[in-house]
């Protein structure tokens, strides 16, 4: 669905995104995992030659097909379903970058599995993900990833697999001559709405739409962080609240695919901090179960705004990374139920300790699950002070 050059100029744009990530600057002999799906391969192969040329090491490793992934749920025991593969560990702990390629053949293939056995699985692989997080803190770790159009997302998003071909490449400016100068461009001028957004000393967001009315508390130490290489596109600027002053009402009014779930109209009330009412138009029931994998799941991890002057998305493309990046008519903004982001603390990351991160509010989960509102909105900055400020209406930032 991509041409050569395309796949070319997608290749470059991702190795921006994962050098802009990653804190300390790449070596060369510096371990990058490439993982990637079966659809992907010719950009896999692509990105092969061009770390080899680098003087990188990368190992590729393609992702479990959606057969074998139905199988691992539906024959797996309860031994099965947490083994870890020796040799896992000892990678993560020296891997230094990450680019994973996400061309699913199918999005509903475990719509009939039980959801705890998901998560089950999900939370056994926990500690890994928690490898990378010390890493990355220490500058020792970079990641990135993107979506390649294949014809199952097509469907679902229900466009055909041209039109989702070129949401992509409108998305990630694989149109221009030189894309990676447009990222920077991007960059440039995020930066300096986070430092805008950060030089307010708010004591509490109010997110208001037809649907919403939302505080979100940010908490002591925190700041916003977003387009920085990681994912590919995205536009969005977030941080991480102090989860126990969350309150209010939140919808999301943009569909999700999850585990093979299709989920829609999502309404959640929250009361110190918790989500006390769990509803939805459809998916109820899976919902509920995946905000009681554990004990974070149910509390907010991540609060998030885009810019739609940033954003070319303008269709639903049944994709979290490409939905929660929506630009449109009204931008959007989202919330992800579950595990918070470390790079948000506003110090060094690599201080922090369980102890640290549960005093400051800093939310801990297996689950990371961004649900979207792109309804008109409001967003008002309670500062310190008792001032009020906006910050973000009609879709932008209001730098």
């Amino acid at each position: 669905m991509l041409t050569e050059k395309q796949l070319n100029r997608y290749a470059e744009v991702l190795l921006w995104g994962l050098n802009t990530a990653r804190t300390a600057r790449f070596k060369k002999d510096d371990i990058i995992l490439v993982r990637y799906d079966l659809a992907a391969i010719r950009l896999a192969e692509i990105l092969f030659e061009k770390l080899l040329d680098m003087g990188r090491n990368p190992v590729p490793r393609l992702a479990a097909t959606s057969v074998m992934e139905k199988s691992f749920f539906k024959i797996s025991n309860n031994k099965q379903l947490v083994f870890q593969p020796p040799g896992d560990e000892e990678l993560f702990n020296n891997l230094n970058g990450n680019i994973y390629l996400h061309a699913p053949e199918s999005i509903t293939h475990l719509g009939d599995i039980d959801p705890m056995k998901i998560a089950k699985a999900t939370i056994a692989r926990k500690h890994l993900r928690d490898i990378l997080d010390k890493r990355e803190a220490v500058g020792a770790f970079g990641w990135t990833l993107c979506v390649y159009p294949t014809k199952e997302l097509a469907r679902h998003a229900r466009l055909t697999p041209k039109e989702y071909a070129s949401q992509i490449v409108k998305a990630c400016f694989l149109n221009k001559t030189d894309p990676v100068s447009e990222w920077r461009n991007v960059f440039k001028q995020a930066k300096s709405i986070k430092k805008w957004l950060n030089s307010l000393h708010v004591k509490v967001f109010h997110i208001e739409s037809e649907n919403i009315d939302l505080e979100i508390t940010p908490g002591e130490k925190r700041r916003w962080i977003g387009i920085s290489g990681h994912n590919i596109p995205s536009f969005e600027l977030f941080f991480s609240p102090d989860w126990r002053g969350t309150s209010g009402t939140y919808y999301a009014d943009q569909p999700s695919y999850r585990s093979g779930n299709y989920v829609k109209g999502i309404r959640l009330e929250f009361k110190n901090g918790e989500a006390v009412k769990i509803g939805a138009e459809k998916g109820t029931s899976f919902i509920r179960k995946q905000l009681s994998m554990d004990a974070g799941a149910d509390k907010v991890g991540e609060f998030s705004l885009t810019d739609k002057r940033f954003s070319k998305i303008n269709k639903f493309m049944a994709n979290t990374l490409f939905d929660e990046n929506y630009g449109g008519k009204n931008g959007n903004c989202h919330i992800a139920l579950g595990s918070s982001y470390s790079d948000t603390y506003d110090g060094e990351p690599a201080t922090l300790t369980k102890e640290i991160k549960r005093n400051l509010g800093f939310n801990d989960s297996a689950l990371h699950w961004d649900i979207v509102n792109t309804e008109k909105k409001v967003v008002t900055a309670v500062l310190a002070t008792g001032k009020k400020v906006i910050i973000y209406e009609n879709g932008m930032f209001k730098r």
